[in-house]
């Protein structure tokens, strides 16, 4: 109750109100808001692929020493409706495989469908429908706020809401930087991809590497390193990525991504849709803590949430986003940092396909975009080192007094930096800057 008697009352719509050529459809209150309805038009392809998340969403690839593995609970996809495609998301319980399902326009018969976001569980019921499915079997789909229906022949199974993890939107922020590096660097067909992925171990040792070398036309071997001229595709974990081996008899190709790091992407493509799987660098790291938007977010001021909180505004889910903000009236460093800010929070993915971000509006409490820092602990150190004034030199080098040690920072030619701590010599630039590079470029202004 206010000083005045009356009672304040919060609303949440579950989606934002559209007026477009199939009408009018206002969001109301209620939690249970329709998203999709629909046919698919590759049912078995669908069932196959949502099994194979789960599957991912289930399983540790990488247990620490002296770790038993922990069964964990799966946190099944996230699905992003948009108004091309259906999009489930989900990482596995060591945060070091991304799998994504696109449906595209041409696979499902939509009856309705309004743009938004949910997760769901897919637990033991949905999975014996699913893999129950016979051959040309029909599947209809329901995905509302708080639940995803699958009906077939047989069984209609509804999976509720389930909490996201945290972990999960760390990783989300992470996969879209590690993503957004990547090109395509060789193409097989399914009879290529089936041999390729079947010759790879079942089992490796931690810190294991193969890479996928192409030879003649759409022919690979694997190698310990990448051929003369750089083709290849990194596989950290080779393992890992025979979690796809389900989907390649529906496959008509298999593209390989590749960039400057040894994190990988491989698409699936299949009738009606495609399936991504992202490794990260090593198996033994998860992606949600790279430190890839750490340089982003070095730009300073009330301005940076707020041009945030503008481009979350003019977004809707599953929308494309430009990768450099083209006709967006903000300067490079100013995108930058809107995008890692929305990413920080999971609100924004990368689509190798249309090499652009997309919105993935997660249903969480509202964000507060001007304490997004507090997600990034090497950041939050980095200030307090400005702030007590540790940053001493002139750049040639910076000099930070961190505890009882000293650490030097030089800018190199190539404009990146070094540091003499233990934690640059054990990761160089490979999981974002040490909190010491970025308290230097914060006191010098490099951005």
């Amino acid at each position: 109750m206010t000083d005045a008697g009356t009672t304040e009352a919060v609303y949440r719509y579950a989606f934002e109100s559209v007026i477009d050529r199939d009408g009018i459809r206002l969001a109301t209150t209620r939690t249970d808001a329709s998203f999709f309805s629909g046919f698919v038009e590759h049912p078995k392809v669908l069932a196959d692929a949502l099994l194979v998340l789960a599957r991912i969403s289930r399983t540790r690839y990488y247990v620490p020493p002296g770790m038993l593995a922990a069964v964990l609970r799966a946190a099944d996809p996230v699905v992003t409706v948009a108004p091309d495609s259906l999009r489930f998301e989900a990482f596995s319980a060591c945060c070091g495989v991304y799998a994504r399902l696109d449906v595209t326009s041409d696979g499902m018969e939509v009856g309705s469908r309004t743009s938004g976001v949910t997760n769901v569980d897919v637990n033991p019921p949905l999975r014996a429908a699913l893999a129950a499915l016979r051959e040309h079997e029909p599947l209809h789909l329901v995905v509302t706020s708080d639940a995803m229906e699958v009906s077939t022949m047989d069984a209609t199974v509804r999976e509720e809401k389930v909490t996201l993890p945290n972990r999960w939107v760390r990783g989300f922020a992470e996969t879209q930087v590690a993503l957004s590096f990547m090109s395509e660097q060789l193409r097989l067909d399914a009879a290529s991809a089936r041999r390729m992925i079947r010759s790879l171990p079942s089992s490796s040792p931690t810190r294991s590497l193969v890479w996928v070398v192409p030879t003649s036309g759409t022919q690979v071997r694997l190698a310990t390193r990448a051929a003369s001229d750089g083709a290849g595709v990194p596989v950290a974990g080779p393992e890992r990525l025979r979690a796809i081996d389900p989907l390649l008899r529906h496959a008509t190709s298999l593209r390989g991504y590749g960039s400057h790091s040894v994190a990988s992407a491989w698409v699936v493509d299949v009738p009606g849709g495609r399936f991504t799987l992202c490794l990260s660098p090593d198996k033994s790291r998860g992606f949600s803590g790279e430190g890839g938007l750490l340089e982003k977010l070095l730009v300073d001021g009330p301005g940076r949430s707020h041009d945030a909180q503008l481009l979350d505004s003019s977004l809707s889910a599953g929308t494309y986003l430009p990768p450099t903000g083209d006709g967006l009236g903000l300067e490079t460093a100013q995108f930058d940092a809107a995008v890692a800010v929305l990413a920080t929070g999971g609100r924004l993915g990368y689509d190798l396909e249309s090499a652009a971000y997309f919105h993935r509006p997660l249903p969480l409490d509202t964000i507060d975009f001007s304490r997004i820092e507090e997600a990034h602990p090497r950041l939050v150190a980095a200030r307090a080192l400005v702030s007590e004034g540790a940053v001493t030199g002139t750049g040639d080098p910076f000099l930070v007094r961190s505890g009882d040690e000293v650490y030097q920072v030089r800018r190199r030619p190539d404009a990146t930096f070094s540091c003499t701590c233990a934690w640059y010599a054990r990761h160089a630039s490979s999981r974002g800057p040490c909190k010491h590079i970025l308290a230097a470029r914060l006191q010098g202004g490099v951005r």
